[in-house]
């Protein structure tokens, strides 16, 4: 962070969650599907978005040049470009080393054990969180890499399965209004994360609570409702969890045993220079943790919470906006005292090393990040939108999406079913007739196939490479869809009363035996249901 004021702009402004920004008005870009796309030659080179357009659940920015925080005795080693170049070679020499986590901002709880507990309603969150996304309309590529982008029609009428599954067992919701904010399942235990139903884990035979995580008198201060949840589990069997005073803002993340619930550490996503609450987002690969927020962006160690790496901007007088997903980090700036003003930046989540650095002429918002790796986002700028297959340098091609909208999951950002089958990226998409599934070949960029009226299921861990799905009309079934040509065969039926109105609002798991595990999203829906 910078006291100093900005070359030309007389002194920084601060307010609540910024550290700086320009004190005259910003130009930005424009919401999707609310205006007509401004031409790019209309955005002032050095112009950038103004704090009041956080909107976190569609596209935000989510921090500034933070305060530097060094560990004690030493300094915090600079991070270096792909390839090993020094990340702080540019920086003139007034420029500080800033850090976003640092060890003295972690604190260590002694550790708390998870105990049994019967269904608690808890406090009702303040804010909910928004299932809904701003819809990101997408210009038709006619073609890709010099070949017509292929969409195989799919008929409307799905074979019936000659088996069926039936009911083993299912968990009520714990209130009607609680929303889920994410899930591990392990192949033997479902966690899920509610608003209401706070932390707790599912013996998956029968569907027994075997435990709620227990908080201290400190932590109950601080929040205790899940405001984010890592969509994996890391090393040793440990996820990451932020908890806050509602489900839309996060006050401190901790790392959670899944098999026990026990808080192995605990650290603060505030601080005295960034005390607003804010959304954020966690991430796991390997034993780093990866925390992206307005406030902090960084790493830690999955089992001590210890630091790893933190961010630090390219100068003094930066603004930068950060998105995440497993493996990878995408951060957006704006700096005023660089010959370089906007450059669009890949970091590796697990180390903090720059992958690729891109020089814009403007902003950029990521408005969705299907894949870590290969990376493939929907990248929103003032000329175009498009989905990107990145390759190791930031160059790319386009996805041939049409007009669909394509999402992570099944329309609630605590589904993360989308992922890469191969080099096919199989993905839940919005469209003009409702929610489908997409298939797309990421090394040509066509459209392989789209098959209406499906929800896409997580496959069980360590599982073979079978693309799953549940149907959405007609009689519910489990089925699969071949990656290259989008044929379906079916699985299993399943029993009336499942189906469009929950599968498409939560998320659906194949279990190794080949059940069917399902979390609807919101407790007026239901709560846990798996058949076999």
């Amino acid at each position: 962070m910078t006291t100093q004021s900005s070359p030309g702009q007389g002194p920084p402004q601060e307010e609540q969650g910024w550290a700086f920004r320009p004190r005259g008005s910003a130009a930005r870009p424009q919401p999707y599907g609310n205006q007509w796309r401004q031409a790019e030659a209309a955005t002032p080179k050095d112009a950038r978005p103004s704090a009041e357009q956080a909107q976190r659940a569609v596209f935000a920015p989510r921090f500034d040049a933070h305060e530097a925080v060094r560990e004690p005795g030493g300094r915090i080693p600079p991070h270096t470009w792909h390839g090993g170049e020094p990340a702080d070679q540019e920086r003139e020499q007034h420029s500080e080393v800033t850090a976003v986590l640092g060890r003295e901002s972690l604190h260590y709880p002694e550790p708390v054990a998870a105990q049994p507990s019967a269904g608690r309603g808890g406090k009702r969150p303040g804010k909910t969180r928004q299932a809904g996304r701003t819809a990101l309309v997408l210009a038709v590529l006619a073609a890709v890499g010099g070949s017509a982008a292929v969409l195989l029609k799919q008929e409307d009428a799905v074979a019936v399965a000659s088996k069926n599954l039936t009911p083993v067992w299912q968990i009520p919701a714990l209130a009607h209004d609680d929303t889920l904010i994410g899930s591990w399942f392990t192949g033997k235990l479902l966690v899920r994360a509610g608003t209401r139903g706070g932390l707790r884990a599912y013996d998956l035979t029968d569907g027994r609570q075997l435990w709620s995580t227990a908080f201290s008198a400190a932590a109950a201060k601080r929040g205790t409702v899940p405001c984010a949840m890592s969509p994996t589990l890391g090393a040793k069997g440990v996820g990451t969890v932020a908890f806050g005073k509602d489900g839309s803002t996060c006050t401190w993340l901790a790392g959670v045993k899944a098999s026990t619930g026990k808080i192995l550490w605990s650290m603060p996503l505030t601080s005295t220079r960034h005390p607003s609450t804010m959304t954020a987002s966690t991430y796991v690969q390997g034993d780093v943790a990866t925390i992206v927020s307005e406030n902090f962006l960084g790493g830690v160690n999955i089992r001590t919470g210890t630091r790893v790496w933190g961010y630090k901007p390219r100068g003094r007088y930066c603004n930068a906006y950060d998105w995440g997903t497993d493996g990878t980090v995408l951060v957006d700036d704006y700096c005023l005292d660089k010959k370089t003003r906007f450059t669009l930046t890949a970091y590796d989540a697990k180390t903090g090393k720059v992958i690729w650095r891109k020089t814009e002429s403007a902003h950029s918002d990521v408005t969705r990040i299907l894949s870590g790796s290969p990376l493939v986002a929907a990248v929103h700028t003032a000329r175009q939108d498009a989905v990107r297959v990145f390759d190791a340098h930031g160059d790319g091609r386009k996805l041939a999406v049409g007009d669909d909208e394509l999402t992570s999951g099944n329309t609630t950002e605590a589904d993360h079913s989308a992922r890469l089958y191969g080099t096919v990226l199989v993905t839940p998409a919005s469209a003009a007739g409702g929610t489908v599934v997409d298939g797309f070949d990421t090394t040509t960029g066509a459209k392989l196939w789209t098959r209406p009226s499906t929800a896409l299921a997580v496959p069980a861990p360590g599982g073979d490479e079978t693309v799953y799905a549940v149907t959405t009309s007609g009689s519910p079934q489990l089925i699969t869809i071949d990656r290259r040509t989008g044929r379906t065969t079916p699985v299993a039926g399943l029993p009336k009363g499942s189906g469009k109105w929950d599968f498409t609002a939560g998320t659906v798991y194949i279990t190794p035996d080949g059940g069917v595990l399902e979390l609807c999203s919101l407790g007026s829906n239901g709560g846990v249901r798996f058949y076999r």
